[in-house]
């Protein structure tokens, strides 16, 4: 069972927050919180803070002083599944925003927004089917001005944090030892599934897969591995959604359904099937401003024992 509780707007917990306000932007961001059973029968709980999407500027200080405020939740652990940045010079904003976090422990892979400036760009254009969106971020891409991300990935390596792009590694979490594996951005084409191909290790508490794009050649092949719990972000929970329908698109070859929150692997079903948590994201392009039905958010994973 999954259970969800969603902090919202002015009814926040008090120990996340509050905010509304980044230069042009007025925001209700929002804690979400879902229990998830992954943990081996029995186990105390285990609490992970997903972030993802923040596509921080130097001018988001209302975004970067919510997320500080997130450390007074004192998660075991801390996922950021990519796409920090939105500006050449947002990696000051970026550690601002992170930083009692940083000293926790701590994975990471990037996206997009982590190596490429963003662009204006017709919003509408995610209507479009998927291989028509990939061509015209390719050509985007090719133009675009490239972002500090060594800068940013020595920062958080410097921090502690484990580096998943395209290997496995392990950490030490509240005595328990949990195995990861990572790929670099997806969308852009970037993971090497065959680097961190092979079962997930048998003797780990909790096997993760992390991914910053959720799509299905690679949630596929982690949950082939054996890995028991996934983790990503993207899809900006659909960003313009229906009230009562939800998401209309993804971004990415995963279906609306499953654009935000917790869900089962898609395709593997039954009790064998990975859980998976798909970030809604705090941010947007600078060039997309608009989230529709569909708040700016952050996820306090109470991971529990199998019942």
């Amino acid at each position: 069972m999954v259970v969800k509780r969603v902090a919202l707007g002015l009814a926040a917990t008090a120990a996340a927050g509050l905010v509304y306000s980044a230069g042009y932007e007025v925001r209700s961001y929002r804690l979400r919180r879902f229990d998830v059973p992954v943990l081996a029968p029995g186990s105390r709980p285990l609490r992970v803070l997903h972030l993802s999407d923040l596509h921080l500027t130097p001018g988001h200080r209302g975004r970067a002083a919510w997320v500080r405020r997130l450390a007074a939740l004192e998660p075991d652990l801390v996922v950021n599944t990519g796409d920090n940045l939105a500006h050449p010079e947002a990696i000051p904003a970026v550690l601002d925003a992170l930083g009692p976090l940083l000293s926790l422990p701590g994975v990471f892979v990037f996206g997009s927004n982590d190596y490429f400036g963003p662009r204006p760009k017709n919003p509408a254009r995610y209507l479009l089917p998927l291989d028509r969106i990939r061509h015209q971020n390719a050509r985007d891409h090719a133009g675009a001005v490239d972002l500090p991300w060594k800068e940013l990935r020595d920062e958080f390596r410097s921090a502690g944090w484990l580096d998943l792009t395209n290997t496995r590694g392990t950490l030490t979490v509240d005595g328990r030892r949990l195995a990861f594996a990572g790929v670099d951005d997806p969308h852009l084409g970037r993971d090497r599934l065959g680097d961190v191909a092979g079962p997930a290790p048998a003797g780990a508490d909790l096997t993760i897969g992390v991914a910053h794009a959720p799509y299905l050649r690679v949630l596929d092949a982690f949950q082939r591995d054996g890995y028991r719990l996934l983790l990503a972000g993207h899809t900006h929970g659909g960003q313009l959604c229906l009230p009562g329908v939800g998401a209309l698109v993804t971004n990415c070859d995963l279906d609306p359904a499953r654009a935000k929150g917790v869900s089962r692997h898609p395709r593997a079903g039954g009790a064998g099937a990975a859980w998976m948590h798909v970030s809604a994201g705090l941010g947007t392009s600078p060039y997309a401003r608009v989230r529709f039905a569909c708040p700016p958010e952050v996820t306090l994973l109470t991971l529990t024992g199998e019942r």
